[in-house]
């Protein structure tokens, strides 16, 4: 599949950046196509592994049904957002990944994901990691946004600073 080519190619993101962005950030929007054909958007907690991106949710909601409606997604983080009044511009860098989301089914990876999840939000309590798993994992799906693209962009100030 060919995805386009970003018009001020000068400002693009090295795919190093990009991955440095996902792999630091917390938070971005998963961008769906919800009920009757309307984008939603959704703010999620993530983990970013090997080309990966999990995530979690209960295991109803609009989220759940459009993920199984229709698996392209894209994410997107907002890593910069420096307003700059006098000069009107904002000095931004930002992410966003495309590609299909699926349920996570084999436990195997159901466990890895979460584990990853947990650690990456509390590193200092495997136990309470563990536990938490046990107790809830049933609770919940695993999703995982296999990224087939990947772009980065920011301010052409930013550029000329690098």
């Amino acid at each position: 599949m060919e995805f386009r080519k970003m018009r001020r190619s000068q400002q693009q993101l090295p795919k190093c950046e990009c991955d440095r962005i996902l792999s630091e950030s917390t938070a971005g929007t998963l961008a769906l196509l919800g009920d009757n054909g309307y984008p939603y958007a959704v703010p999620i907690s993530y983990v970013y592994c090997e080309g990966k991106i999990y995530f979690h949710s209960a295991k109803n909601g609009h989220k759940v049904d459009a993920i199984r409606d229709y698996e392209k997604a894209s994410f997107c983080i907002i890593n910069a957002d420096d307003i700059h009044p006098s000069e009107f511009t904002t000095y931004f860098r930002s992410i966003i990944a495309f590609g299909r989301i699926r349920i996570v089914e084999l436990e195997e990876e159901r466990v890895y994901a979460a584990t990853l999840l947990g650690s990456k939000y509390n590193p200092d309590d495997k136990t309470g990691l563990q536990k938490e798993i046990e107790k809830g994992l049933q609770h919940m799906h695993v999703f995982c946004l296999d990224i087939d693209h990947l772009t980065g962009k920011e301010a052409i100030e930013l550029t000329r600073n690098r």
